[in-house]
């Protein structure tokens, strides 16, 4: 082994301290050459540069220096002309002689000297080769000027009383002044605002102006009126203001014309001062300035970093922020790399929004704008992306920077991250909150295929209401589901709470259904002191403790609650429990500001064939009701869960041997072996064996496996889920994921077909060819034959996916033109679908199924602006659409984010309803429909108690569908009106009517005159009338009515049947003429405990996870079905 220690060369002797002391005599023979840097720097006046002029801090001591200089000999100017005694005579002698004292000139001789010594020496290091350019500068003139004749006057003593313009040094305080500064900005490194500089040379040119002017008149009015320096003053002041009052003025003419001389020096320099003044002004208006730092450490404020701001946005996050009483203190400050919208602008300068938010232009990425905002002190960030942008991945780049930044200057600031697509997520997992938009959509437009109306009700708990929206409506059904829309999140620790706090020991749904029952309120979830994760409906056999944190929806939190008398709420419980009659049963809740009531909303029998409709548990014969449902009780008992049906899913999917033996397909539960993005979080989903080949996922298109070319074809038992969408982007994933959930019923799962414009890419394909019955098509829905050939005539719901390719448009709000008349055009075509749309703005909702001359839909119209005067947060939850859940706006989720800052549990709660969490332990949101059999529950709170006591289900609210009734103040008849012949008489005869129906139209289209007089007949007889004979008119004018609608109708019908025919379709499954425009629907969320149950509701529950409650020997089986699928590893740990 070599010797290492041997192959190291000794130090080199210019490294050794003796050899430095001593010197190094091998030096020389040594043929390394020594070389020093910088040599430059080492010379005399370098030195003197570095330090009068290059180093920071001596050049400001300097500067300094200069300035107390310039002051002191202006100072001593004011001494020698308070000391000297006016002389008599009017000679011309006293302007060039004056009295100085032998004291007061030597001071003044070595002010100059010391200023003439500096002067010189900066003009020598900062020469560069032209002496006339350090001569001609203005401050070395004046320099000259005032201390050469006292430098002379040391040699020539007769000179000693020469005059001096020593009241000029002002101007040369002035530059050092400036000077000054700049180095001082420099030694501190910090940037002060142009506007401060500004200012500052606007006010030392004014003083300079006004000294100049005073010691001038006082001079040389020696030989005039004599004045002081008082009076050499108020005579400026009064000249300068232009008011003249004539009671002082210069008598010789040169004090005239050196006061001329002032005010045309004042007339060029003012103007110039005041004009960069304003443009700096103007400029610091766009800007928006700086956030003052003693503001930032003395009051709260938080950071919103958007690319783009527009009105709206800004809009919703003002009102979402300072809905909450808290957070009325707090400031907000907007930071925006783009100058401020003129309508921004205009709502910025309402005093209630201009004392709260300040508009700062800068961008995110620089330290300097950050420091502007005072990112390090803010309470928090948000930082939302700009969806209205054709390439959405590089708005998400363009956020991931902007959060990269904030994260890197304030470790410690809380971010609030919205991300439009899921891929780009993982780039900010370090971010307290996220949004991402994709994910919330397409589980939301999922989950309204199986929930009607949860987009609705998601968005009515986002925001942030007291439930006074309709109260002034003349309609029922308006004050109901406005004062429910008030219902939100809230949380409270068990043992501080009123509500919850009896219930400690005992199991989660006895607390859930006695607090609702007691106090109104809907326990919903809970979790653990020690735990982070939440638990919806952990179910029966959880046990409360007295550190659980408590979820539960109301109108406000129980710390903002007034509670009643204890007697009297017994009192009133005792006159409930002994009333028994049909009619609505006054609300009995403690709250004093609670009441809710319940409300509508629109048809759902398009829903009940593919959705769960989920019965109760049947208490006998229908002829036999039983009068009382079974206690909640305080303690699970084991016997009787096992016997529960608990695990819904599993009943129903044991099917009858002849329905296996016609069903080819087996199941297996299990995780999707691949996910098409990193983030995506784990479900337990229904999925094949063996994944699908890719040319088998084609509908359109035959293969070596299949010769079907379109979804009749197929044969499906259920009907379609059709969505269509311009890409499969990895956000689609979440649309199936919550279809395909392990516990929605085999048997009732819809196959999902995916019209997209463009194909889809191999990843995506990869990720869907393991679940079941997915499939997809390249067509759009601008195209006829595409929609036939897809299925739309037997679909239970078409979603129609906002397109990115229309995000930017050249008006804002004509992004959602496109989509908005291909809707309207299936509306047209095919009126029995559920056409579920995504808009960009919330403001085109009144759009959709638009009717021109509905009086309804037009009272509508009237109301929302009548909410939104009011100043209302949710003025378009009263459009029909969005009430039943057919149209909604990822906008609308913006709120999400920011209740997020006061409830930070929001997020996690609405992942877990959406289904895009599974937490083990935690329920999931499904719904089931009262029929028949289930009205003689009655009320609300038996149905409560029935899930509770039976399933462990706890309901958290109702979808009501209800016929559109004309009221009678209505002066011209509605064309949204229920057909006048009997429905159940069309399907029996459906031949003979149709044929009957060709005629009528006919005749009716080849006479049009004859139609419009007969329509102008029917509604002048619906005006003038008499009172006896108005049901009568009325029903002739909508037969009118209906008859004009169904030719029109009935032409779309031939066309949409000839191009059926065309492509080889079968015609029986279209239905032209089921129209269901004669119904409204609405959602109550949290009703009172005595709302009547009514037929068809659709009743919203959260159903406890059905693993939770699987013996130990279940697991397992599960597990050995899903090894198909090649993920041992994550099948091991159970939901």
């Amino acid at each position: 082994m070599v010797d290492l220690e041997s192959e190291v060369p000794p130090l080199p002797p210019r490294y050794r301290f003796r050899d430095l002391l001593l010197g190094d005599q091998g030096w020389q023979n040594d043929d390394r050459v020594q070389v020093e840097f910088y040599m430059n720097e080492n010379t005399f006046k370098e030195r003197l540069k570095l330090f009068f002029i290059k180093n920071q801090r001596s050049s400001l001591r300097i500067r300094l220096f200069n300035f107390s200089l310039k002051l002191l000999s202006c100072f001593l100017y004011i001494i020698r002309v308070l000391l000297e005694n006016p002389s008599q005579g009017n000679e011309w002698s006293h302007i060039f002689w004056v009295n100085r004292s032998l004291p007061l000139w030597g001071l003044q001789v070595s002010v100059a000297l010391i200023s003439l010594f500096e002067t010189i020496l900066l003009g020598y290091l900062s020469y560069k080769g032209n002496i006339w350019e350090q001569i001609l500068r203005i401050p070395f003139i004046l320099e000259v000027i005032n201390a050469v004749p006292f430098i002379i006057s040391i040699f020539w003593p007769s000179l000693r009383n020469l005059f001096v313009p020593v009241f000029l040094n002002c101007w040369l305080a002035k530059h050092a002044l400036e000077n000054m500064i700049n180095d001082l900005h420099r030694a501190i490194q910090r940037t002060q605002s142009a506007m401060f500089n500004q200012v500052l040379i606007l006010i030392s040119t004014l003083l300079c102006l006004i000294f100049t002017c005073i010691c001038g008149i006082q001079h040389l009015e020696r030989i005039g009126k004599k004045l002081n320096l008082f009076d050499s003053l108020y005579f400026c002041i009064v000249t300068f203001s232009t008011v003249g009052f004539g009671d002082v003025t210069p008598e010789t003419w040169s004090s005239k014309l050196f006061v001329v001389a002032m005010i045309c020096v004042a007339l060029v320099v003012l103007p110039i001062q005041f004009e960069q003044l304003a443009y700096l002004w103007m400029e610091r208006q766009k800007s928006g300035g700086n956030y003052s730092r003693h503001r930032a450490q003395t009051e709260k404020h938080v950071v919103l970093c958007v690319s783009s701001l527009k009105i709206d946005l800004l809009m919703d996050f003002l009102n979402e922020f300072y809905a909450h009483p808290r957070l009325q203190d707090y400031y907000v400050v907007i930071l925006c790399p783009t100058e401020m919208d003129v309508q921004v602008r205009r709502v910025l300068q309402i005093p209630m929004w201009s004392q709260r938010v300040i508009y700062l232009q800068g961008s995110a990425l620089k330290d300097q704008d950050l420091l502007r905002a005072k990112m390090d002190d803010a309470e928090a960030c948000f930082i939302l992306s700009s969806r209205c942008e054709v390439d959405r991945t590089s708005s998400d780049h363009q956020t991931i920077l902007r959060a990269w930044a904030v994260k890197d200057f304030a470790p410690n600031c809380p971010l609030y991250v919205q991300i439009l697509k899921p891929e780009n997520k993982f780039h900010i997992k370090f971010a307290d909150h996220v949004v991402c938009e994709e994910e919330f959509k397409y589980a939301m437009l999922a989950l309204n295929c199986i929930c009607p109306a949860t987009s609705t009700l998601i968005t009515l708990l986002v925001h942030t209401s007291r439930g006074q929206e309709g109260q002034q409506s003349p309609e029922q059904w308006q004050k109901m589901y406005g004062r429910c829309s008030g219902n939100e999140v809230y949380h409270i620790v068990l043992e501080e709470s009123t509500f919850f706090a009896e219930y400690e020991g005992k199991s989660f749904t006895y607390a859930s259904f006695h607090a609702h029952k007691k106090f109104g309120v809907c326990l919903i979830g809970i979790r653990r002191e020690d735990n982070k994760n939440i638990l919806l409906n952990p179910g029966p056999r959880y046990i409360m403790s007295a550190t659980d944190i408590c979820f539960y929806i109301n109108i406000t939190k129980e710390e903002n609650s007034a509670f009643k008398n204890h007697d009297h709420q017994k009192k009133s419980n005792v006159s409930r429990s002994f009333y028994h009659g049909p009619s609505r049963l006054p609300v009995h809740s403690i709250i004093a500001s609670m009441g809710t009531v319940a409300i509508d909303l629109q048809d759902t029998s398009c829903r009940s064939a593919s959705g769960p409709t989920l019965s109760l548990p049947s208490e006998g014969n229908k002829e036999v009701r039983r009068p009382s449902i079974a206690p909640v009780l305080e303690v699970a008992d084991t016997s009787s869960l096992q016997t529960c049906d608990l695990l819904s899913d599993q009943s129903e999917d044991e099917t009858t041997p002849d329905e296996e033996m016609s069903s080819n397909v087996e199941y297996a539960k299990g995780y999707p072996p691949y996910s098409p993005y990193i983030g995506s979080s784990p479900t337990f989903c229904h999925l094949l064996h063996e994944k699908v080949p890719f040319c088998c996922l084609r509908l359109d298109k035959s293969c070596q496996h299949n010769y079907y070319e379109d979804a009749k074809a197929y044969g499906f038992k259920n009907k379609l889920i059709i969505v269509a969408a311009e890409t499969a982007g990895n956000g689609l994933y979440n649309f199936i994921v919550p279809l395909r959930a392990y516990y929605r019923p085999k048997k009732e799962l819809n196959p999902v077909i995916l019209l997209l414009d463009n194909p889809p890419d191999m990843h995506f394909l990869d990720a869907i060819c393991w679940f079941p019955m997915v499939y997809y098509m390249v067509g759009s829905i601008d195209n006829l034959d595409d929609l036939l050939r897809c299925g739309v005539t037997f679909a239970a719901n078409m979603v129609v996916v906002d397109k990115e390719s229309t995000m930017s448009a050249e008006e804002d709000y004509m992004a959602d033109a496109k989509t908005i008349v291909n809707v309207q055009t299936l509306f047209r075509l095919f009126s029995s679908l559920s056409i579920i749309t995504e808009l960009t703005h919330p403001a085109n909702m009144r759009f959709m199924q638009f009717r021109a001359k509905d009086c309804y839909s037009l009272a509508l119209s009237k109301l929302e602006k009548k909410e939104r005067e009011r100043g209302s947060n949710l003025a378009f939850m009263f459009r029909l659409p969005f009430a039943a859940g057919r149209v909604f706006s990822i906008s609308m989720l913006d709120t999400l984010l920011y209740q997020s800052f006061v409830k930070d549990y929001m997020i996690s709660i609405t992942r877990l309803l959406l289904g895009l969490d599974t937490t083990p332990g935690s329920g999931f949101l499904c719904s089931m429909k009262i029929t028949e059999d289930d009205l003689w529950i009655r009320t609300y709170a038996r149905l409560y108690q029935k899930l509770c006591s039976s399933t462990g289900d706890v309901p958290i609210g109702i979808y009501r569908t209800e016929s559109q009734k004309l009221t009678t103040s209505e002066s011209q008849i509605s064309i949204s009106v229920e057909e006048w012949e009997d429905t159940k008489d069309a399907k029996e005869q459906g031949h003979h009517r149709s044929n009957h129906r060709n005629s009528t139209s006919s005749d009716q289209s080849d006479h049009p005159l004859l139609r419009r007089k007969s329509m102008q007949w029917a509604r002048r007889l619906s005006r003038k009338g008499p009172k006896h004979s108005g049901k009568t008119a009325e029903k002739i004018t909508q037969q009118r009515l209906n008859l004009y609608r169904r030719s029109e109708r009935q032409e779309l019908a031939e066309l949409v049947k000839n191009r059926m025919k065309h492509l080889g379709l079968s015609t029986v499954g279209y239905d032209e003429m089921n129209d269901h425009q004669s119904t409204l629907s609405y959602i109550l969320i949290n009703p009172s405990p005595d709302t009547r149950l009514e037929l068809n509701d659709v009743v919203y529950l959260i159903r406890p996870d059905p693993l939770a409650y699987l013996p130990n020997g279940e697991p397992s089986r599960k597990n050995s079905i899903c090894n198909t699928t090649g993920q041992d590893s994550r099948e091991e740990t159970q939901l």
